[in-house]
């Protein structure tokens, strides 16, 4: 997500001039309700922070804030759906501890550079109460303490972007006596059963019937559902019916530059996700965001290509880069999957068949638990 990227830009750009001073928690701010908490630290310098441990199962929030700073440690009343608040020092920064009053989420995190009136940088963190509407919770009333932390693994529900490629007046490519958008369509549905099957997933249709759904639609549905990860369901076609094999795009340099061309058109990408009003600032943000995105993107599509191969044969160039529409989000991780020539006799027969599109999208199943296993690791250390 772009929040995530942002995060990174003031450290990230840091860095390209030499070490980055610690930087000073100047205060702690909180606005909402027993609905929607936001959580501000004004800091005198740009940081980083990462979640360590997200309240599922006892409704304390901790989270890491390397190369920060505070003098002595902090804590006072919190507002909304948090009860008691502290920072204190951590091994290599700061750690913030969040006692929450009902069942609530982590929706988004994101840093704020100085402007619009505010002088500091300011880390947000947005909290959405997971309650049933009009349940009354009970409140816990925990004592902090400054013992050691240990990061447990996220339990958030990730949102997941299913595209079935093409529909409606779009039937796409044709095999011998099959349409690509019947196809897609197919193992996108298994896919989101098998999905939401485990409980982990929140799973986001972009079409759930034959109906036509333009390209810039797609994107669209993504970023408003707050996707973690989309995924566009295709199959190929070519003059040689011999040819067969699933491959995955992500998204290329050029297609990095056809964002910001986008972008000076039209704002339908963004929206209000990028802060500030100075256009060089956004120009950084936009840059470091799409970085970090096509390096998710990629890790995601090396991952999935070993699970799908085991299940299928892959074209021997198997990772390719296009500018698609479809994969132009500057903040989701985002790939698209050919799952095959339609136009291959064995690949069609895969792609028609139940059994066949429930075994690869099982596997394109595997590889989403493995992909955001591997990133729930890399939070918690």
């Amino acid at each position: 997500m772009i929040v995530g990227a942002l995060a990174l830009a003031g450290v990230a750009v840091a860095m390209a001039q030499g070490p980055a001073p610690a930087a000073g928690v100047q205060k702690v701010r909180f606005g909402g309700d027993r609905n929607e908490t936001r959580i501000v630290i004004d800091l005198d310098r740009a940081a980083s922070g990462k979640l360590l441990a997200d309240g599922a199962t006892d409704r304390r929030v901790v989270i890491g804030l390397p190369n920060v700073t505070v003098a002595g440690d902090l804590q006072g009343a919190g507002q909304g759906l948090v009860e008691r608040w502290a920072i204190d020092e951590a091994a290599g920064g700061a750690r913030l501890r969040l006692d929450l009053k009902a069942n609530a989420e982590v929706r988004r995190r994101f840093l704020l550079p100085p402007g619009d009136g505010a002088s500091a940088y300011r880390y947000v963190i947005d909290l959405k109460s997971t309650d049933a509407p009009g349940a009354q919770a009970p409140v816990l009333r925990p004592t902090l303490v400054s013992a050691p932390v240990k990061a447990s693994a996220l339990r958030l529900k990730k949102v997941i972007v299913i595209d079935a490629g093409h529909g409606g007046k779009d039937p796409g490519s044709s095999g011998a006596n099959t349409a690509e958008k019947d196809v897609t369509l197919a193992a996108a549905k298994a896919l989101k059963a098998r999905l939401e099957k485990s409980g982990r997933y929140t799973v986001v249709m972009t079409r759930q019937s034959d109906t036509f759904v333009p390209l810039e639609a797609r994107v669209q549905v993504a970023r408003r559902a707050d996707a973690d990860l989309f995924i566009s369901l295709h199959a190929d076609s070519g003059p040689d019916a011999a040819t067969r094999g699933a491959s995955v795009y992500t998204l290329s340099e050029k297609g990095t530059e056809r964002v910001a061309r986008v972008l000076e058109k039209d704002d339908w990408l963004m929206k209000a996700n990028l802060p500030g009003r100075d256009r060089a600032v956004s120009q950084i943000l936009l840059d470091l965001s799409q970085r970090a995105t096509k390096n998710r993107s990629a890790a995601f599509a090396e991952t999935l290509l070993q699970s799908v191969g085991e299940e299928t044969v892959l074209l021997r160039r198997s990772h390719r880069d296009a500018g698609f529409i479809v994969l132009l989000a500057p903040d989701i991780p985002a790939v698209l999957l050919e799952m095959g020539f339609i136009t291959n006799v064995d690949d069609e027969q895969l792609l028609k068949s139940s059994a066949g599109r429930g075994r690869l999208m099982d596997a394109v199943a595997s590889s989403i638990e493995s992909y955001f296993a591997a990133q729930t690791r890399i939070a918690a250390r």
